[in-house]
């Protein structure tokens, strides 16, 4: 009774002279209870799941949707994942139709061209209903350790890569469809782990459901609703006022990706434009690539994803929860068959790798309107090797995986770049500890290191990469899809770029290292490199971020930090600083620092000249 009461003299403040206002204590308490919902659906998922993937990685994402499938808050794991849970939404309630959407309904589907991501990517939807009307739905997807399909080597069509699961209803009003689980249980290779993590996907839109009517019935419905809209028309205002600050003009920059996996060598272009007028942003991204042959493509909602995730970075970082009013002021241009727009039946399974550099060649158009404001190039790629085969100890079939490795990212204006952190598009995922996949799986990590002089030497240094060096126990195959081995993370402002992404086969003890990029996948190897023998190993190195500034302003007492740090070695600190050191005691020497630095300054305003 006592809540009742007060949801009544809630919904009274909020009418005054016959104008429904919004209650700004209610509001506040509203969108910190959204974020709270989310976040509580993650944590259940994570304490619920079977795979290493979700419960230690966090390859999932979770969210509230209004009634109309636009985003009221998502508890992030892959930013990548902003647009393609809420065009999910939009999609099951076109399919079904508003009017046969029920309570005790749970809608599912894994299609690629929806999601915009891989098969891998399960995504469940719940309607929440307050008194027979309804009020939001509750959606979570999750990252499943197998869908079927080809375990090694490159994929050229969706229907290789697994079992696609069409909009259906896995629970209509209340009952569970056992003729869908059946069929997915019949295509998976790990059955257990698949029914494991579909359970924890149902706990976890429930707990959606459940709080969002306590909510609800703690503060009212239209008080809550109403607080909803205007959190997010808050959120236009904030990021239209931020657009603002950018200098209207149009920008443009290029990068490419290595190949397609395929056509080895050939280079893939990326090409945008931003426009920016008022308090409005366009991104254009016609001229990115038309889908390619080789796994790498993703859906039309990916691509649109790239410029939400660049624009929330650039005008409202912090602002949360993340809803779609911060995505108003913004345009996108993005055609239907580019290698983040790609049509059926287009591979998808590497579907987050282009995307990222999409994002990061955002920055990088914009980074002469608002330097203080963007990054250089980051590492750009999961670098996650998957490996499987059978347990001498378990007789059992495995598949595993580490997770992102974590690379460098791009320095800024006034701060060095961070070092082994996962990329952009994995954002709030983990990479996996190595005692645990140890224990899990036939391997031994003989090495997890930062890789000294791989940040972009620079005023500001760009972050490391990160080496890990995996040595089998048992015979597995090891598949590696990386990316950005020669288009490596660019300097900004005269800064270094950073090292490439690369990957090494330790077999029969020799080393090898002549691969043409940093893929290792089973089709393109020779009969017996693809599967390696107990001693054997690999490794996987990431790349460092770019630099900002010229390398010969960075001040002295930072290269000799860098140095006793192990960050850069005493030849880099010469070579790319300017910087003499005593190879002992690390102290400067002071002339000879001087005058590399002034040959080093106009060697380098001579070339400027030239150019």
């Amino acid at each position: 009774m006592a809540k009742r009461r007060k949801a009544r003299e809630v919904a009274a403040r909020s009418r005054r002279g016959g104008k429904r206002t919004v209650d700004p204590v209610v509001t506040e308490i509203v969108r910190n209870g959204v974020i709270a919902v989310t976040e509580e659906m993650k944590t259940n998922l994570m304490r619920t799941a079977y795979n290493i993937i979700i419960y230690e990685a966090l390859d999932f994402t979770t969210g509230l949707f209004t009634p109309q499938g636009e985003t009221i808050s998502i508890g992030i794991g892959l930013p990548m994942f902003i647009r393609g849970m809420a065009e999910t939404v939009k999609a099951k309630i076109g399919h079904f139709g508003a009017r046969n959407i029920r309570p005790g309904d749970i809608y599912v589907t894994n299609d690629s061209y929806l999601t915009g991501s891989h098969l891998n990517h399960v995504t469940l939807t719940l309607p929440i209903f307050h008194r027979g009307a309804l009020v939001a739905f509750s959606c979570c997807m999750a990252h499943w350790l197998d869908i079927g399909g080809i375990l090694g080597g490159m994929s050229t069509d969706i229907y290789s890569e697994g079992l696609q699961i069409p909009i259906l209803k896995y629970q209509d009003r209340g009952v569970v469809n056992a003729t869908v689980v059946d069929i997915i249980r019949q295509n998976v290779r790990l059955p257990s782990r698949a029914m494991g993590d579909l359970r924890a996907q149902v706990t976890a839109v429930k707990t959606g459901e459940r709080r969002f009517l306590q909510l609800i019935e703690r503060y009212g419905r239209e008080p809550v609703l109403a607080s909803i809209r205007a959190i997010m028309d808050h959120a236009e205002a904030m990021a239209r006022a931020r657009t603002r600050t950018i200098p209207d003009g149009i920008y443009e920059a290029e990068s490419y990706m290595d190949d397609d996996g395929i056509d080895v060598g050939r280079k893939v272009p990326i090409k945008v434009r931003v426009v920016v007028k008022g308090d409005e942003m366009t991104v254009d991204l016609s001229e990115v690539s038309k889908q390619v042959r080789g796994f790498y493509n993703s859906g039309v909602t990916t691509g649109h994803a790239c410029a939400q995730v660049a624009y929330k970075c650039l005008t409202s970082p912090t602002d949360y929860p993340i809803n779609d009013g911060s995505f108003r002021s913004l345009r996108t241009i993005v055609p239907p068959g580019r290698v983040i727009s790609a049509v059926r039946p287009a591979p998808m399974r590497w579907w987050m790798t282009y995307p990222m550099t999409i994002v990061d060649t955002i920055f990088k158009a914009l980074a002469p309107a608002i330097p203080g404001r963007v990054i250089a190039g980051h590492h750009a790629d999961l670098l996650a090797s998957s490996f499987h085969g059978i347990n001498d100890r378990t007789s059992e079939f495995f598949i595993g995986s580490f997770g992102p490795l974590g690379g460098g990212w791009g320095a800024k204006l006034a701060a060095d770049g961070v070092s082994g952190t996962v990329c952009i598009n994995d954002g709030d995922t983990h990479n996996s500890p190595n005692e645990q996949a140890e224990f899990k799986f036939p391997i031994v990590v003989e090495r997890y290191a930062l890789v000294p002089d791989s940040g972009g030497a620079g005023r500001h240094r760009g972050g490391l990469g990160v080496e890990r060096v995996v040595r089998a126990r048992t015979n597995i195959v090891v598949n590696n899809q990386s990316e950005r081995a020669h288009c490596r993370p660019w300097g900004l402002d005269g800064g270094l770029d950073g090292t490439g992404n690369a990957v090494e086969l330790r077999l029969g003890g020799q080393w090898k290292t002549d691969f043409p990029n940093a893929k290792v996948l089973v089709a393109q190897l020779k009969p017996g490199e693809a599967q390696l023998k107990p001693g054997d190993a690999f490794k996987i190195r990431s790349g460092g971020g770019g630099g900002y500034g010229s390398p010969l302003a960075r001040p002295l007492e930072r290269v000799v930090d860098d140095v006793r740090q192990g960050y850069v070695t005493v030849a880099a600190a010469a070579e790319l600083y300017g910087v003499v050191l005593d190879p002992e005691t690390f102290a400067v020497d002071v002339a000879a620092t001087e005058k590399l630095r002034a040959v080093k300054r106009s060697a380098a305003s001579s070339s400027a000249k030239t150019a």
